[in-house]
């Protein structure tokens, strides 16, 4: 007997439209380094992965600072909120245990405060050459655990040739001030533009933001909700269980 319920394709599988996540972080951003954690641990959960194009772009939370900062982080976190040092620490202190929770070993002691315009430079050169995700985790590593300077020109040549890029050519625009220059003013408008206020910003397939370094679960909710709206589930018809005739219908051969 024929099944009563049969599924219907309302677009060809073959043609499947990929979903994209834009994320704005900064390299001097505690938090951007633990969201991007938290939301790879979603993605993995939501199972999307082969479907999703996650491209990172430049935002910065602090443009005025200086090219060379002579203190730590907790000197430059206090005189900049006007915090009390104590609370500062407090702050720090919990940062660095939720770092830990998604395996991050953060090092404010050594951390070098730095300018991260030239960084985001030389991130949108690797993501010309795509390795644009390699270098954003070598930089973040490199700012919170491994107590490198990220604006020092030599440093950053050694983090872009360990992310895989040529090193003559990073150094070539490192050297170079306007290289990329535009692309990550670009970012920052589009930012603005957006209404990102703080970081990390994520725009699930330019039509949902997530704001914050939400728990993995929260990126994996989200987005399997984009990806469901995006691809919504086949028709499924339904005829009467018992009947004494086919239900007629016409097409384009006819009718019966």
């Amino acid at each position: 007997m024929t099944s009563p319920v049969s599924p219907v394709t309302t677009r060809e599988d073959s043609n499947e439209q990929r979903m994209s996540v834009d994320i704005w972080s900064d390299i001097a951003c505690p938090w951007c380094f633990i969201g991007k954690r938290r939301f790879e641990e979603g993605l993995k959960e939501s199972g999307l992965a082969d479907s999703i194009d996650v491209t990172y772009h430049s935002y910065q939370l602090d443009p005025t600072l200086p090219e060379h900062y002579h203190g730590t982080e907790k000197d430059y976190l206090a005189s900049v909120k006007g915090l009390d040092v104590s609370r500062v620490e407090q702050m720090l202190e919990h940062v660095t245990q939720q770092a830990a929770t998604v395996g991050l070993k953060y090092d404010f002691g050594n951390l070098k405060v730095a300018n991260s315009f030239n960084a985001h430079r030389l991130l949108h050169f690797a993501k010309s050459q795509q390795l644009g995700a390699q270098l954003k985790e070598t930089l973040l590593s490199a700012h919170f655990e491994r107590g490198l300077n990220t604006n020092d020109a030599s440093v950053l040549a050694d983090l872009a040739e360990e992310a895989g890029l040529d090193r003559a050519a990073a150094e070539a625009v490192i050297a170079d001030e306007d290289a990329y220059r535009q692309d990550v003013l670009q970012d920052f408008a589009q930012a603005q533009a957006y209404g990102i206020q703080g970081v990390p910003f994520f725009v699930i397939d330019n039509k949902y933001g997530v704001s914050g370094a939400q728990p993995s679960e929260a990126f994996q909710q989200a987005l399997t909700q984009a990806f469901d709206e995006k691809h919504p589930a086949p028709l499924t018809m339904v005829s009467p269980a018992s009947k004494t005739e086919d239900g007629a219908v016409c097409g384009p051969e006819g009718c019966n």
